[in-house]
Parts: structure tokens; C-alpha cells; sequence
């Protein structure tokens, strides 16, 4: 039944480990977001990737690790997402907008009025707004990797149904299982503080976030209202299956609203 959907895509969903990106998987994304546009889906995707994009555009063998330096990167690389971005998502008859907030376009009330009169704007427009923050004047994501945090923002600003997260990893697990073969995929989370201690850190090294930002975002989506799915971007046709309610490989986080429904 989710209709207004915010879906987030991290680094290391977008590249490979050289920094270069996957257009394969970036090309399937376009197409299957597309597609779920086509059928009357309201689709906002909030992308990570800009300065991973940089690294491999500008041949460096790491990411910047100055401020300053990240924030030339996320300057290069936005205009490579981008242009990949309305490349792709033309050739499925569909139009995407840029759009880059700071903290200060979710605070302050006014600021964040003008924001969400954009978005509904262009989702009226039947155009699919890319959201990423500001890195070229903010810091606070680049310094700290929080883009999974801002997408339960953006999916809180725009009362959206579902939150999907992909990542590099299935979803969430009882233990980190890169250390530990036992660890066992959670399919569904009710209570968020009772697996906090199952988070882990950033698992590639072109991404930012980690285990515990997803638990942030979950969090908030939850007391937003908003049903919150962890999975792996490597096959992004389970977009399909997650709206058809069939059983995926993945973590559902279920809003604070349906927790004591039977």
C-alpha cells in the first residue's frame, strides 16, 4: 500500500572498490525506479556517492581526508552523479531534480516549509526528486556519514509510507557477520534499542555510514511513523518484491504505530 516512497542509496551501492562507478547496477536502478514511477509510485531517491564518484573521476587512491579537500570532491562528483543521473533516468521516460539541503533546511521552520513545497511540487510534476545534502558547504555529513540519517529526514519532511535503505549488507544481524559465521539476519525489529548492540561500522572503503547510522534512521522513521527496510543493493528487483509484500532478505523496521497491532 506504500504509495510515497524515499528510497537511499549508498557508495558503495554505486561503485565498485576502485571508486569507479557501477553502471550496471546504477542503469537497473534508473530502470526499476522508472518503472515503479510508471505504475503511479511517488519516488524520491536520496543519493549518496558524490565524493566516491570524485575518486574515481579524478584518479585519486582515496578519498580526500580534509574537509576541504571533500568538499572540492563532493563539487566534482554532484556533477557527475547528476549528469549520470538524467542520462539514465531519460532513457526510461523519466526526469530526476537535484535537490541539495543542510541541516538548517530541515530546522528552521520556514526554511523547511520551502523545502517540502519543492518536493510535493515536483512529485506533483510526476519528476523524481535526487536528494543529497549539501557537502560543498556543509560539513556535518562528510565529516560524520550520515546520509542514512538524512534520508529518514527527508522521508519524515515529505510523509512518506516506506523507507528503503540499500546497502552492502543483507540487513541487520544479530552479530557483525564479516567477524562472526553465526550471526543470523534479523527479518523484522519492533524494539530498536534492544539491537543496537549488533551495530557495526562502515563496511567498504568509498562509504561513510554504517550499521549504527541505519538504526539512527530507523529510529526516526519509526517515530515518524514510517515503515523502514534494510536490503542489499546488489539486486535492487527486490523493490518489486518489498511492494507485493512477499518475504525478502532483508530487515524490516516497523513503525511505532503497528507495534501493538495483532
Amino acid at each position: 500500500m506504500a504509495h510515497r516512497i524515499v528510497v537511499k542509496v549508498g557508495t558503495s551501492t554505486l561503485t565498485y572498490d576502485t571508486g569507479k562507478l557501477n553502471l550496471k547496477r546504477i542503469d537497473r536502478m534508473a530502470m526499476i525506479l522508472s518503472d515503479l514511477r510508471n505504475r503511479g509510485k511517488e519516488i524520491i531517491l536520496v543519493s549518496s556517492g558524490a565524493i566516491g564518484v570524485a575518486v574515481g573521476k579524478l584518479g585519486l587512491s582515496k578519498k580526500p581526508e580534509d574537509t576541504k579537500g571533500k568538499q572540492a570532491a563532493a563539487a566534482v562528483g554532484q556533477c557527475e552523479l547528476m549528469y549520470l543521473y538524467d542520462k539514465m533516468f531519460s532513457e526510461y521516460n523519466n526526469t530526476v531534480a537535484q535537490i541539495l539541503l543542510t541541516k538548517d533546511d530541515i530546522d528552521i521552520p520556514r526554511r523547511k516549509r520551502n523545502t517540502q513545497n519543492t518536493i510535493n511540487a515536483l512529485l506533483d510534476m510526476g519528476i523524481i526528486p535526487v536528494v543529497n545534502e549539501n557537502d560543498t558547504v556543509a560539513v556535518d555529513e562528510i565529516e560524520i556519514g550520515d546520509n542514512d540519517t538524512l534520508s529518514a529526514h527527508v522521508a519524515e519532511l515529505v510523509d512518506a509510507d516506506l523507507l528503503v535503505l540499500f546497502s552492502d549488507i543483507d540487513g541487520l544481524f544479530s552479530a557483525d557477520p564479516r567477524k562472526n559465521r553465526d550471526a543470523r539476519l534479523l527479518p523484522i525489529v519492533y524494539d530498536i534499542d534492544s539491537v543496537r548492540q549488533s551495530a557495526g561500522d562502515a563496511g567498504t572503503s568509498m562509504g561513510t555510514g554504517g550499521m549504527v547510522t541505519k538504526l539512527d534512521a530507523a529510529q526516526i522513521a519509526s517515530e515518524a511513523g514510517i515503515h523502514m527496510i534494510i536490503a542489499n543493493g546488489a539486486d535492487m528487483d527486490i523493490m518489486y518484491d518489498i511492494l507485493e509484500a512477499k518475504e525478502i532478505r532483508g530487515t524490516l523496521f516497523v513503525s511505532k504505530n503497528f507495534r501493538n497491532i495483532d
